[in-house]
Formats: C-alpha cells, structure tokens, sequence
C-alpha cells in the first residue's frame, strides 16, 4: 500500500539512532515505484496524466524544492519512541475502520457492515482518558539561505570566548519560565492528534499539534455514516469536536484499558505515551507552484 509504505519509510528514517539526535534530516527519496497519496499532494497539485505527474515529479527533485513537515515523537514506558507523520488514533471509529476487511464478502456494503455491526456489540462507546498538555511553541525565524563566508580561526576562537561568557552571564540574571501545562479528564468516542502537513501554512508564527476529541453522544445513525466516510477522510470529525493545540502532550489511560492505537494506520498497544511535536523534521521535495500557494505573501 502507498500509504503504509511512506509511513513505514519515513519511521524507520526517523528511528535511528543518529536521526534521533540530529538536528537536521537531508532529503529522502521514496522508492519510484510507491504509489503515495501524500508526496502526490506535494509533488503533483495539479493532477493530469500520468506523464505530466512524472515529469513535475522529477522537476521538482531535481531543483530541489522542498517543504518542511512536521514529526510526531510517541514514547511508550518501555518501548524505543515511534515517529509519525499523519496522526495519532485511538477510538471506536478506528476499532470499526480496521475490521472492514473482515466483511470483503459484502462487496460495497463492508465498510457500513463493519460499523453497524460495531454497535450492536456494545453502546455507547466511550473511552476515557487524562491527557496533558501545553500549548503551541513560538516558531523561530527562518534562517538565511546564504552561508557567511568562514572567518578567520583568531576571529572564531575570540567570539566563541565571548560567547561562552555571556551565556555563563545569562543563565545568572535570567529566570526560565515553567512551561504551563493544562489537564483535562476526557469521555469520547475517538481521540486523534494530527499535524498540519496536509494543509502547511509556511507563514505561521507558531508550531502546533491538533489534539481532537470527538464527544461520546454520537448516535448509532451518525456513527454509521461518519464511521464509513472516516475510512477514506480520516480527518473528518463529528459535529462538537473539541480541538486543543499543544507541542506536548501526555495521554494517561486507566488501568486494566484495553485496544489499540492506530499510528501512521499501524496498530500498536494502547498505553500511556508520551507526544512531542518536532517542527519541520523532514524536508520533502514539493512542486513549486504548491510551494507559492502556501507562501502568498513571497508570491506577491
């Protein structure tokens, strides 16, 4: 699958040991034969035939046209952290979507199949949970594309001197500030935490999460319908979706929780975990016109 193998790529990029420490990824090629939706977005916004698609596609790696995508970092009690790049899911809507298959026999019908029958085995299905968080950090400014030429090593020693000494004078007279962290105590069908990178927006000033809580009075009907559209939009959301920003966040669940999370659409254990945001880890190769659609103040 397109989808599976992006994600799968992009987390294995991510998992290893000298990523997690660096700073800055270079740029990553995905197989040419992967039929991927999300690099199609960014490397094809106007969709044709197949041999425009490919040759936009190989312009666009070839000059070099980039955006930066945002990571989710989940780290479990035990486990070594998983990376995302799409969301975070963990709900009745997920349980249901990924049963869908076991109804192949029903033809179109499967996808309504597996939600209805999703409701008959239980009603309401609520998950409860503690979740905390704090809110968006500011996003620093970009830096310049073009590289000062490289002093003299006299000059390099002198201001890394100068440096050091007024960092040392700095962390006497200034107070960190404490990050302010909200609680809240959650009863709802689905939660999800998603980033920004289907609709990045260059210009903002901040960098965020979206923590969304679906509310758990959804009705059987509602749940049918949206749960069936969910499985090709999975960012649509029930009417009174609750959505919070934050850069970090911790999801306590209550002993003795069952199910699973569907990270990047693969499962794993649900657990308590721990969800940082990492702005702008990976620069993905993007088609220049998409690139001056989300930057409109640099096209003007």
């Amino acid at each position: 699958g397109g989808h599976w193998l992006y994600e799968k790529h992009c987390d294995n990029l991510l998992r290893r040991a000298a990523c997690q420490e660096a700073q800055v990824f270079g740029n990553q090629l995905i197989p040419p034969n992967a039929q991927v939706e999300k690099a199609t977005v960014f490397l094809n916004p106007a969709a044709g035939n197949k041999v425009q698609h490919i040759t936009d596609a190989t312009l666009a790696i070839v000059k070099g046209e980039t955006v930066p995508l945002d990571v989710l970092q989940i780290k479990g009690e035990k486990e070594q952290p998983v990376f995302a790049v799409t969301s975070l899911r963990w709900g009745s809507f997920r349980d249901a979507g990924v049963k869908v298959s076991k109804y192949w026999y029903l033809g179109p019908l499967k996808t309504k199949a597996a939600h209805f029958f999703s409701t008959l085995k239980e009603w309401p299905q609520i998950h409860q949970a503690s979740i905390s968080y704090t809110g968006p950090s500011e996003r620093p400014p970009s830096a310049a594309k073009e590289t000062p030429p490289r002093p003299s090593l006299y000059r390099r020693i002198l201001r890394r001197l100068t440096s050091y000494w007024a960092q040392q004078q700095d962390a006497l007279s200034q107070e960190v500030s404490p990050e302010v962290w909200k609680e809240v105590q959650l009863s709802t069908i689905e939660l999800s935490i998603t980033m920004r990178n289907s609709q990045l927006d260059l210009t903002s000033k901040e960098d965020f999460m979206n923590i969304c809580i679906e509310p758990d009075t959804v009705s059987k009907g509602d749940f049918i319908t949206i749960g069936s559209k969910k499985v090709t939009d999975p960012e649509l959301r029930a009417a009174g979706t609750e959505c919070l920003q934050a850069s970090r966040c911790t999801l306590l669940l209550p002993d003795g929780t069952g199910g699973s999370f569907s990270i990047d659409s693969e499962e794993y254990e649900a657990m308590p975990v721990e969800v940082k945001l990492l702005p702008r880890k990976l620069q993905f190769f993007c088609d220049p016109r998409k690139r001056e659609q989300m930057l409109p103040s640099a096209a003007s």
